[in-house]
Parts: C-alpha cells; sequence; structure tokens
C-alpha cells in the first residue's frame, strides 16, 4: 500500500451504503473488493465448551475499519495465550466487515486542474472493509472457564481500548 490510511473517525458514520455486488458484471456497484484484513474468527480451543463468556458490545451505532478488528483480535488473542495456555479460552470475532469503504482522491497543488475530474465520477476507489455494527450487537466473545474470568475481563478492557468506541463488557 503507497498510500496512508485516513484516521478511523473519518468511515466512522452510518452513511448509505453504495456496494452492490451482483453476480453480473455490469450491474456491479464496486469493480474491486478486498479481502478482509482479519486472518481468523476464532483462536483458541474451538472445540471446547466452556463454562462462562464475555461479550464485548458496542453502545452507538456506526462503522468500525477490520484493521481495527484485527488490532484487538491479536492483542487479546497474545494477552490470553501468555496468561491462560491456547486450550483455555475461545475468542471469537463476532462482527464480519463487510461494508466497501470508498475514497474520491482529489488531486491538489500547482497544475492539478489538468488531470482532475473534480465531481465527475466522484464514486470512488475501494481501500478498504468495515463492519456495520449497531448499538447493542456483540463485537467480540470470549469463552472460558470460571477460574480464567480474571485474565478475560483483562482481555475483554484491551480489546476496548483497541477498538476505540464507546463499548461495555458483559459477563455470561
Amino acid at each position: 500500500m503507497g498510500s496512508k490510511l485516513r484516521p478511523g473517525r473519518s468511515y466512522r458514520n452510518w452513511d448509505m451504503p453504495y456496494t452492490r455486488k451482483s453476480k453480473y458484471k455490469s450491474k456491479n456497484y464496486v469493480k474491486m473488493a478486498q479481502t478482509p484484513k482479519i486472518t481468523q474468527y476464532h483462536s483458541g480451543n474451538v472445540s471446547k465448551v466452556f463454562e462462562r463468556k464475555i461479550l464485548v458490545v458496542s453502545q452507538n451505532t456506526l462503522q468500525l475499519r477490520d484493521n481495527a478488528l484485527e488490532a484487538a483480535r491479536i492483542v487479546a488473542n497474545k494477552h490470553l495465550t501468555d496468561t491462560i495456555g491456547d486450550q483455555n479460552f475461545h475468542l471469537v470475532v463476532v462482527a464480519y466487515p463487510h461494508n466497501i469503504l470508498k475514497e474520491h482522491k482529489l488531486a491538489t497543488g500547482a497544475g492539478a486542474d489538468r488531470f482532475s475530474s473534480g465531481m465527475q465520477q466522484s464514486f470512488g476507489k475501494p481501500i478498504g472493509l468495515a463492519a456495520r455494527i449497531r448499538a447493542g450487537d456483540r463485537i467480540f466473545e470470549i469463552h472460558m472457564q470460571d477460574e480464567h474470568l480474571d485474565h478475560a475481563k483483562i482481555a475483554a478492557s484491551k480489546i476496548r481500548k483497541k477498538l476505540g468506541i464507546k463499548t461495555k463488557s458483559v459477563i455470561v
């Protein structure tokens, strides 16, 4: 990637998505969709049934970029693996980034009027993906036994700090 990412707050608003993907190429609004940056949606021991779980729940309706979700997943997975081992928890990324973010880059500077098209064909080029999250939606789940609840609470707080949005942890 040659260009620098804009801050997540630039894409946080819940706008109308113009991301039609059709099986007919001519009816597609977006010609190219990127793959999500999230490498795995389930970490830890996926086959074991655990007693407790902590949910990280959004308190606002917004969009959340896929690289923020991946950063939160990495920090929680590292903390849980280092403290309680990889067989004693199951971390789930519930939010799926499906909304395509677009940006219309305008040329600036001297001589920009010679090659800039202005607002003609201003649909924009795909630059990333975001998960559309409503207030009360689950973003992450951490499943564990009762004796590992304190470490899972720390992991949930690390997730919340990485996301940078208003969230709460719910113990079930």
